[in-house]
């Protein structure tokens, strides 16, 4: 997988937001450029980690949905008695 590409609007969103985070939570400017930065280095370095996370929590809940789906089929299995 190649590194995980972003929109030019969903960037500039979660900037705004780093932004906000610093600005709110530790009286701190960041500019864009700085924002851009930790916005690239969450997304090369974490990125991955999140991203497998969520890949395992998919297939967790595609195989639950399978299990469901056989025990449904099973229930319209239909019995017969073999002829003697």
């Amino acid at each position: 997988m190649h590194g995980v590409k972003l929109s030019r609007e969903v960037k500039q969103e979660l900037m705004r937001r780093v932004q906000r985070y610093f600005e709110e939570e530790r009286g701190e400017q960041l500019g864009e450029l700085g924002a851009d930065q930790l916005v690239e280095f969450v997304l090369e370095e974490l990125g991955p980690a999140i991203y497998n996370h969520a890949l395992a929590d998919a297939r967790a809940l595609v195989l639950e949905k399978a299990a469901q789906i056989e025990d449904e089929l099973y229930s319209l299995e239909q019995h017969y008695r073999p002829s003697r």
